[in-house]
């Protein structure tokens, strides 16, 4: 069975180690001319990705490329104190195993474990989807049209292939209140394994190092009082925007939003958006991770859950034979129940990282503290205690999937085929 996927940074490597473990054939197709080597933004692998990781038998190279760091400093915006966290404390509270690392650098590390045996296409993207009963004719924006049993998104929140099978994206996007903002800058703090910031009212920015890179990131969450009217491909009104809602900020900001945001390397701007979807399987066309069930970038966990979707999805294809109608029904009834707790939590992560008043500040802040100060025990009880399922992702349970089941099938129809051939030779 040929599967395409669209997608090479997380939800779609993991897909395609799985599915060719399986016994499936795949492509992956990616927009960008090639992997990234600029290391992202910071990421995060809970326990149930950290499982499947080592399952993978990459929980080595992931731990080796780990950011490293260690404490939190920030300073509120009125300037009246200056706190300092330990960053495993407050981890550790959250889930009993954890990475922080680059985005970039967790796709290089799929992408190696998978480029022998999986086609990838870089430098192209799908354009249109005809489906008929036997399969998808899938349009290339550069390359010939081809002919696939299966399609998958694994291509973000902005997903095209979502938008070809569903519909538009303001169809199922959900504005939760904020906006996120990283950019690449030179090291000129020096840092390594902190992050320092600042925060206030309705706005938060922060600048962290990390132990493989040699330039360090610069991170800005905001609420306005509406949504912002701007395109997602629109750098420069996004820089104007940025400007406008951190004007007047002191600590490193003026110089981070002058001479440091007009020559970063890099720079990624979007709003805090919840996708919610009816079902992520229509026809012969599924999605996965951010494509499917984006619960907020920065806020609930996505990576971690797009880690956990991308392997059931190619344990349940592997278990119903090739079955996409059955396999499809599986997937989403194993993970829905963890889609909707990350929705909630990241409705509530994000109300707390960027609180609306000084005394949700202050709740902010006597929160962290409570949490970095109390023994791990009781720190891990207070997360559990809170209602909102700060350890939700520790609570996820994850089935095995023997390798066997779906490949014995597809040797055999390879042999019918083979015999089926010689006969009509013959």
């Amino acid at each position: 069975m040929r599967v395409l996927i669209s997608g090479a940074s997380v939800a779609g490597p993991v897909l395609a180690y799985w599915l060719i473990r399986h016994g499936f054939t795949v492509t992956v197709v990616e927009r960008a001319a090639g992997l990234r080597k600029a290391g992202g933004h910071a990421v995060d692998l809970f326990r149930p990705a950290m499982d499947i990781v080592e399952k993978m038998g990459l929980i080595e190279p992931v731990q080796a490329a780990a950011t490293g760091t260690e404490w939190l400093a920030f300073r509120t915006e009125n300037g009246e104190r200056s706190y300092e966290l330990g960053m495993a404390r407050l981890t550790r509270a959250i889930s009993d195993r954890h990475v922080e690392i680059m985005r970039d650098d967790l796709a290089e590390i799929l992408h190696r474990a998978t480029r022998d045996d999986t086609e990838y296409l870089f430098d192209d993207s799908i354009t249109a989807l005809a489906e008929d009963p036997d399969g998808v004719e899938v349009t290339f924006e550069r390359g010939p049209a081809r002919r696939f049993d299966l399609v998958i998104g694994a291509d973000g929140l902005h997903s095209t292939v979502r938008r070809l099978a569903f519909g538009p994206e303001e169809r199922f996007s959900t504005w939760i209140g904020g906006y996120l903002a990283v950019m690449s800058i030179p090291n000129y703090l020096g840092l390594r394994d902190r992050m320092e910031g600042i925060t206030g009212v309705n706005r938060m920015a922060a600048v962290y190092g990390a132990a493989r890179l040699d330039e360090a990131r610069a991170v800005f969450l905001f609420r306005p009082e509406t949504e912002l009217d701007y395109h997602h491909r629109d750098v420069d009104r996004q820089k104007e925007l940025l400007r406008r809602h951190f004007a007047g900020m002191g600590w490193e900001v003026p110089r981070l939003l002058g001479e440091e945001l007009e020559r970063a390397s890099a720079f990624y701007f979007d709003s805090i958006t919840q996708l919610r979807m009816d079902t992520w399987s229509r026809g012969r066309v599924s999605l996965v991770g951010d494509a499917g069930y984006c619960p907020g970038p920065a806020v609930g966990g996505g990576t971690s859950l797009a880690v956990v979707g991308a392997y059931v999805l190619a344990g349940e294809l592997a278990e119903a034979r090739g079955d996409h109608t059955r396999a499809f029904t599986a997937y989403e009834q194993q993970i829905g129940d963890y889609v909707r707790r990350s929705r909630t939590f990241a409705v509530a992560t994000a109300k707390r990282l960027i609180p609306g008043s000084r005394l949700e500040l202050w709740a902010l802040i006597q929160g962290a503290r409570l949490i970095n100060n109390a023994p791990a025990p009781l720190a891990r009880a207070l997360t559990g205690l809170n209602g909102r399922g700060m350890r939700l992702h520790d609570e996820v349970t994850l089935k095995d999937y023997p390798h066997e089941t779906y490949r014995a099938v597809a040797s055999e129809a390879d042999q019918r085929r083979e015999i089926t051939h010689r006969a009509q030779v013959d």
